[in-house]
């Protein structure tokens, strides 16, 4: 018997397909599948127009079907666990994970329709409501209130904000920041290889402030060598550096 509906009636293959689970009272874990194949077959031949790419959909799935009613047909085959394998398990798979996809879409969809029907009356307070103000009292407030207790309530202020000071950084003094620059440490390097003449790299070092006066002495050192002022020599690989002034 032919299948009396539209396309439009249905998503896709599995659509149609839980349709005709449906219509038919089928258990969806024990399809018959040859009924069900031929009921497919119809409702495609029955389609009033023929959309390639709606239709595709519908033809793959009936490939589909085909192919399991040709296995249905033939023994069983039998995995490694030693059982039987049913050639509906994958379609039966896909069905139940459609249905309850499209469960959820209809309750989703309720409630939208319960959101939609839903008001919400915004605040509509009289001017007087919202810009009265209550009244203050200064007796209720002040009460037994006395310049005692005021004095008591000031002291215990106060002491707060000086638990709150650290009586350790408070006393500490300002830091300054230290500005050492390339040109002044290559002046200073130039006036000290002329007075030295040779001296060992170490020694230089060890007259620093500080390790920012190394760094900066260091990088010194490797300019007025690139620019011939200075000449460095060591005899071994750990051994003493020494340097040279190249300044008649």
């Amino acid at each position: 018997m032919g299948i009396s509906v539209k396309l439009q009636v249905f998503e896709g293959p599995l659509d149609l397909l839980l349709h005709l689970i449906d219509k038919n009272k089928i258990d969806i874990y024990d399809i018959p599948i040859v009924e069900i194949t031929n009921q497919y077959m119809e409702y495609i031949r029955a389609m009033e127009k023929e959309d390639l790419n709606v239709m595709s959909e519908f033809l793959l799935m009936a490939a589909t079907l085909l192919d399991i009613k040709c296995k249905m047909l033939l023994p069983k085959e039998v995995n490694e666990e030693g059982e039987e394998e049913d050639p509906r398990a994958e379609l039966v798979e896909q069905l139940l994970q459609y249905k309850m996809y499209k469960y959820m879409a209809y309750e989703l969809k309720d409630r939208q329709l319960d959101g939609e029907r839903m008001l919400f009356k915004s605040a509509t307070l009289p001017k007087e409501v919202l810009e009265y103000c209550e009244p203050v009292d200064m007796d209720v407030l002040l009460g037994d209130l006395t310049l005692s207790k005021l004095n008591a309530i000031f002291e215990d202020v106060m002491r707060r904000q000086e638990d709150k000071v650290d009586r350790v950084r408070s006393k500490f003094g300002r830091i300054e920041k230290e500005e050492v620059t390339l040109p002044e440490k290559m002046d200073y390097v130039e006036q000290y290889a002329e007075s030295h003449k040779q001296f060992s790299f170490r020694q230089l070092l060890q007259e620093q402030k500080s390790k920012l006066h190394v760094i900066v002495t260091f990088l010194a050192v490797l300019e007025m060598m690139k620019t011939g002022i200075l000449q460095i020599e060591q005899e071994d690989t750990f051994g003493e550096i020494l340097i040279t002034s190249m300044v008649a």
